[in-house]
C-alpha cells in the first residue's frame, strides 16, 4: 500500500509528491498522458516572488523581462518598464519534467498513460481504479491528492461542488518576424472581457494566445490573422491548444482521505489566469497537512479541513479581490476601457503603481485596490453593481473544442 496516490503530474502534483517523498513516504503519481508536460496550454510566466520561494533550474528560464507593451481597443499602445525583471518566461514542458525528475529523485513513482477513473474508500485507505487501455487495475493508499484539471470528473463525484466560474483559453506557438517585447492586447474584437498576448520564448519563436468565454477557436484565428497581417508573425496556420481555466475556487477542497490542489481546487489568479505559483503554495500546504495526518493516522475530513483553512488564509483575499476586479473589467465596453487606460497612463498612475515597491507580478490585490480608488474610476463603479447581481451573474460557457486539463500560466 502507498502512503499517498497523487492524480496528475503537473506542477502542483509533482511538488506535493516531492515534498512527501522527501519526508520518507511512499508516493505514486498517476498521469493520464504518455509524456509529462504534454499537451500543454500554458504560457509559463512566473514572477520574482514565485522564483524566490520556489527556485527553478536556470536552464528552464527562456527570458526574463520587466517590460511589456499594452494595446488598447483603438490600437494605440504604451509600455510599462521596470528593473529588475518582474516576469520570467519558462520552458513550460521542461518545468513539468524537471519537477517530476526531482520527485523521482525523492523516491516517488510515476505511472504514465494511466487515467484514474474512480476513488473508493476502504477501511484502511482509498482505492484508485486506473486504466491504460487494457483491463483496469487498482492502487491502494492511505490518502489521495487530486492535482488534475479543473473539470475533472473525480472531483465532481466527491460532492465538493463545481468550479464557480471559468474561462476558456487558446494558445499557439508561432514564428516571429522580429523580436518583440511581451505584448498584451485588450478589446472586444480580440478577447472580450479578457486579453490576448504575444510572448517571446526562444529565439525567433513566441506564444500567442487569449482568454475568452465563448468561441476560442474563432477568436484565436482572428488574433493570429491580425498578428500575421501586422507583420509580427510569419504564419497564422499553426497548431492551437485549448484549455479551461478556473476563475473561482471549488467550494470544498478536502474530504475524508482526499485533498485537491492546483487547478482542480481553483488555486489560480483570476486576473491573469496564472496558476503555477498558487498551485505550488497549495501543494506546499497539502504536503504538510498530509504529513501530520500520516503521523497521527488521522485522515478524517475534520482533520484534513485545516488544509482548506490554511490555503485560503494565504490565497483567499488575492483570489476574491482579483475575481472582483475581473468581473468589473468584463462590464466595460471598449470606449470605457480606452478612457480609463488613457487617463491612468497620461496621469502617470500606471507607471507609478508598476514602479512602486508594493507591486508584485504574483500578488495583485494592492495594485487593484489602488487602481480602483483612482479618480478616473468612480463614475464606472455603478456598472459593477449591476453586473454582480445574482440574476446577471455570467455563468460558465461550453465549447466544442478539445480541451486540455491545464490552465494558462
Amino acid at each position: 500500500m502507498f502512503d499517498v496516490v497523487i492524480i496528475g503530474a503537473g506542477p502542483a502534483g509533482s511538488h506535493t509528491a516531492r515534498r512527501l517523498g522527501e519526508l520518507g513516504y511512499r508516493v505514486v503519481v498517476v498521469e493520464e498522458h504518455k509524456q509529462i508536460g504534454e499537451p500543454a496550454c500554458c504560457t509559463g510566466i512566473l514572477g520574482k516572488d514565485c522564483l524566490d520561494e520556489f527556485p527553478i533550474p536556470p536552464e528552464l528560464i527562456w527570458l526574463q523581462t520587466g517590460t511589456a507593451r499594452f494595446y488598447t481597443p483603438s490600437g494605440s499602445s504604451f509600455t510599462l518598464s521596470k528593473e529588475p525583471a518582474q516576469a520570467y518566461i519558462l520552458d513550460r514542458v521542461g518545468l513539468d519534467r524537471a519537477l517530476a525528475a526531482r520527485a523521482e529523485k525523492a523516491g516517488v513513482e510515476y505511472l504514465l498513460h494511466n487515467k484514474a477513473h474512480e476513488i473508493t474508500w476502504k477501511n484502511t485507505g482509498v482505492e484508485v481504479t486506473i486504466k491504460n487501455g487494457g483491463p483496469p487495475s487498482k492502487l491502494e493508499a492511505k490518502a489521495a491528492v487530486l492535482a488534475c484539471g479543473p473539470s475533472n470528473l473525480l472531483a465532481r463525484g466527491l460532492g465538493w461542488g463545481d468550479i464557480g466560474d471559468w474561462v476558456l483559453g487558446a494558445q499557439a506557438e508561432v514564428e516571429l518576424r522580429s523580436a518583440p517585447e511581451v505584448e498584451v492586447y485588450m478589446g472586444q474584437n480580440i478577447a472580450p472581457g479578457f486579453f490576448a498576448w504575444l510572448v517571446p520564448t526562444t529565439p525567433g519563436m513566441a506564444l500567442a494566445g487569449l482568454l475568452c468565454r465563448q468561441n476560442p477557436a474563432g477568436r484565436i484565428k482572428t488574433f493570429l490573422d491580425k498578428l500575421c497581417k501586422d507583420g509580427k508573425i510569419l504564419s497564422s496556420q499553426v497548431k492551437i491548444s485549448y484549455g479551461r481555466v478556473p476563475l473561482q475556487p471549488r467550494q470544498k477542497t478536502y474530504g475524508e482521505r482526499v485533498l485537491a490542489v492546483g487547478d482542480v481546487a481553483g488555486q489560480v489568479k483570476p486576473t491573469t489566469a496564472g496558476g503555477i505559483y498558487y498551485g505550488f503554495l497549495g501543494a506546499e500546504i497539502a504536503a504538510q497537512v498530509l504529513h501530520h495526518a500520516l503521523q497521527r493516522n488521522d485522515f478524517s475530513a475534520q482533520f484534513l479541513s485545516r488544509y482548506q483553512r490554511e490555503w485560503k488564509k494565504r490565497l483567499g483575499k488575492e483570489i476574491r479581490v482579483g475575481y472582483w476586479a475581473r468581473r468589473y473589467y468584463e462590464t466595460l465596453n471598449d470606449k470605457q476601457i480606452e478612457d480609463v487606460v488613457n487617463h491612468l497612463r497620461n496621469s502617470g498612475f500606471l507607471q507609478s503603481v508598476y514602479q512602486s515597491q508594493e507591486f508584485s507580478f504574483d500578488w495583485h490585490s494592492i495594485a487593484i485596490i489602488k487602481t480602483l480608488g483612482a479618480k478616473a474610476l468612480p463614475h464606472l463603479l455603478k456598472t459593477l453593481a449591476g453586473s454582480l447581481l445574482p440574476g446577471n451573474r455570467r455563468r460558465k460557457n461550453g465549447g466544442d473544442e478539445e480541451e486540455t486539463e491545464e490552465g494558462l500560466g
